[in-house]
């Protein structure tokens, strides 16, 4: 029973770390290459057009554009994978409500089930309950 309830806590403490990482970290950490890539996007994109007469200088703002591009689909893939992984490990609504915590749906969305609810052999060790505690620590 001991165990189980360190198990749980230990979970619900992931869960919160997972949660939190998100928000403060990942989630803003995307977003903030997002925007630099499109930068360099449109930085490369004014080069290339102010610089119209001057082929090194077109050159280099098609390499920006192009550096933007692939900046964009890296951040955007990085962002697919983890909606997928999420999805496949059935955390998709602990992903969006690690976004929005609170919309609708959100409240339930971190609380781990009752692990004692459908376990009929839980209990303390010492209990007369066969299916509680260690072997050797029931008493008859």
């Amino acid at each position: 029973m001991l165990s189980q309830i360190a198990a749980a806590a230990g979970t619900a403490e992931a869960y919160a770390f997972v949660a939190k990482f998100n928000e403060i970290i990942l989630y803003p950490t995307i977003a903030l290459l997002s925007a630099v890539a499109f930068l360099v996007f449109l930085w490369g994109t004014a080069q290339y057009f102010m610089n119209a007469a001057s082929d090194t200088a077109r050159q280099e703002g098609v390499k920006h554009i192009t550096y933007g591009i692939i900046g964009l689909v890296v951040m955007l893939s990085a962002f697919t994978i983890l909606k997928i992984a999420a999805a496949t490990f059935g955390l998709d609504q602990q992903a969006s409500c690690a976004q929005n915590p609170n919309q609708n749906g959100c409240e339930d969305a971190f609380k781990l089930p009752d692990i004692n609810s459908n376990n009929p052999g839980s209990g303390s060790p010492g209990s007369n309950n066969p299916g509680s505690g260690s072997p050797g620590f029931n008493n008859p």
